[in-house]
């Protein structure tokens, strides 16, 4: 669910300057007591897998780990809101360390939202239960687009001082940093809040080419600046979430959300950090998805992993892909699925396990446990 300390100029004025490319970061690569540059995460199991190599042990953590289905996050959550909590540095990094005490993960991910950023920007924007992200106004007009709010880098310090707070807990084990990716944030910001189908963004691809493009800009600058201001702060990888592109077909995406996904990593990719890229329902889209420049590939319950591999001809590690349906099945039942995903996995360059979505929320916690010690009982091959 911004804008980096380099000035970005007033792209955010007109729809000819959104359309531009971002500027390029004269921030440099990661600092010297970086996690990444000073040893403590450059070996991990899970920047090892996310680079090609062989870890240790097979690396593993979960989406949405970080939160609806732990009884310490309800508790540390009661009367707060959902982006007040991801606002306040302390509580976002308490609710971020919960899962990697209680099921000993190979990785902590940050715990915030995609409305963040434009939250942060001023768009009025707000958490409904049982809705999700609603939108005071919907952005459908180029007028609408002219009228985005410009984000400070300045705005993004709770962002960093949570990262810093939870890097300096988790010592050797990596922070994933995370943001929507531009096609997600943008349905959203055209619908005013979650959709089933997504016709809002995808007829506007089409019927004002002109206006998606500059909201696309917009929202791939929001998101790239939001995973800047967590890798520079000490998370050692970034993943981009495509939530909603399995609603386009290949020429859609290739067209009108690549190049908006293309231009949110170009903020980070002068970091060195390993990026992932993960959508649902985007299997026919995994080859587009890596060629906007990632580094892993996320894949969701829907494909086997080796089928995945195939399709990618074996270039780049993957990540996923246990299905979340069965994690209130029988063990020995579960335990057979996650076998099977191993093995599966074993064809890619490198693999790190997770889930082909995130973590339901009725879950319960003790399988979580049960399967990551699993995981890491098996020797990687």
């Amino acid at each position: 669910m911004t804008l980096c300390r380099y000035l970005l100029g007033p792209f955010f004025g007109t729809i000819k300057s959104m359309t531009s490319s971002p500027a390029t970061s004269a921030a440099g690569a990661l600092a010297a007591d970086h996690p990444l540059m000073d040893g403590r995460t450059a070996d991990s199991p899970l920047i090892t897998a996310y680079r090609g190599g062989k870890p240790s042990r097979r690396p593993v953590w979960f989406m949405r780990q970080a939160g609806r289905s732990l009884p310490e996050y309800l508790k540390v959550r009661e009367g707060v809101a959902m982006l007040d909590s991801c606002l306040r540095p302390e509580l976002a990094s308490e609710i971020t360390l919960q899962p990697v005490r209680r099921h000993g993960v190979d990785a902590g991910i940050f715990f915030s939202d995609i409305v963040i950023p434009l939250k942060l920007a001023g768009v009025g924007v707000d958490i409904v239960p049982g809705v999700g992200p609603v939108l005071d106004t919907p952005v459908r007009t180029a007028a609408d687009v002219a009228a985005l709010p410009q984000l400070t880098w300045e705005s993004l310090e709770p962002i960093r001082e949570a990262v810093r707070l939870t890097v300096a807990e988790l010592g050797k084990t990596p922070l994933i940093g995370f943001a929507g990716a531009p096609f997600t944030l943008a349905a959203y910001m055209v619908e005013g809040q979650p959709s089933r189908d997504h016709l809002g963004p995808r007829t506007m691809m089409h019927a004002d080419p002109e206006t998606w493009t500059a909201l696309a800009n917009w929202a791939a600058d929001a998101s790239g600046m939001f995973l800047q201001a967590q890798l520079e702060a000490g998370a050692s990888a970034a993943q981009l979430f495509d939530s909603w592109a399995g609603s386009l077909g290949l020429a859609d995406y290739t067209k009108y959300v690549a190049p908006a996904s293309t231009r949110a990593l170009d903020h980070v990719r002068h970091l060195g950090a390993p990026l992932i890229h993960f959508g649902t329902g985007t299997s026919e889209l995994l080859v587009a998805m890596r060629d906007v420049g990632v580094d892993v590939v996320g894949v969701d319950y829907r494909l086997p992993l080796d089928e995945a591999n195939r399709r990618l001809s074996g270039t780049v590690p993957l990540q996923g892909n246990i299905d979340p349906a069965l994690l209130p099945a029988p063990w020995e039942i579960l335990e057979a699925h996650v076998r099977d995903v191993l093995t599966a996995g074993a064809a890619a360059p490198g693999h790190v396990v997770n889930l082909g979505h995130g973590v339901p929320p009725e879950t319960d916690p003790a399988v979580l446990t049960r399967v990551v010690e699993l995981i890491h009982s098996i020797a990687p091959e």
